[in-house]
């Protein structure tokens, strides 16, 4: 059975591709077949989605798209309501079946969420209701920017209270200005009770091969 992470984050747009793909790297170099699943991405440029891109692109496995990406919305909006204006709803089972087949062809399968933990996939799921049915353990991407504290915790509260096992964050410097990151930093570590995979440091030139040295994932295995 594949080793399996599900990515979360503390909002949309904080890295948690990014992390994905460096996790990808990282198992890679382990001699790891490792495979990114995006299930669900909104916002297209030209009829291209570049979190599926980059997922795929950092994969050491080839798979269908429909696999990797079983939905793709145009409008940069929340799924539920880009889903809708498509006419479709969300199927978490039918998500499940695309992370099955994944997993029989690789030895990790990393699966990045959409936004945050309670962003809504339909009338009745959201994100936290998709990763219990994918029964995975979660890596908590944390955008350091003012209001990571409350967002960091309050999602591993929600987490924890969905019954979802933390097994890992990484906090990644999305604001390079961000005032007193050392006494934030140290207020999460000291609060999160799960163990810190990593820094990432602000760069505008993004690397994930080189991102994926950052990563300490021989607390994962």
């Amino acid at each position: 059975m594949a080793q399996s992470y599900f990515i979360t984050g503390t909002d949309t747009g904080i890295g948690k591709t990014i992390v994905s793909c460096a996790l990808l790297s990282a198992f890679s170099g382990r001699g790891k077949s490792a495979i990114g699943m995006k299930p669900v991405v909104t916002g297209s440029v030209c009829g291209e989605w570049a979190d599926v891109q980059a997922i795929i692109a950092a994969s050491s496995v080839d798979a269908p798209k429909e696999w990797v990406n079983p939905y793709s919305f145009v409008p940069p909006i929340a799924p539920h309501l880009a889903a809708k204006k498509a006419g479709i709803e969300i199927d978490i089972s039918f998500i499940r079946q695309a992370y099955c087949n994944l997993q029989r062809i690789a030895d990790v399968v990393i699966v990045e969420g959409v936004g945050g933990i309670m962003v809504p996939l339909n009338g009745h799921n959201n994100v936290a209701d998709m990763a219990c049915s994918l029964n995975l353990p979660l890596i908590l991407v944390v955008g350091m920017r003012l209001g990571c504290l409350n967002h960091a915790l309050m999602t591993a509260k929600i987490a924890q209270a969905a019954g979802l096992k933390l097994v890992g964050w990484v906090a990644n410097k999305i604001d390079p200005k961000m005032d007193s990151f050392d006494e934030n930093f140290h207020a999460l570590k000291s609060r999160l009770n799960f163990p810190l995979l990593g820094v990432l440091p602000f760069d505008k030139n993004i690397d994930t091969n080189n991102f994926s040295t950052l990563l300490d994932i021989s607390q994962l295995e």
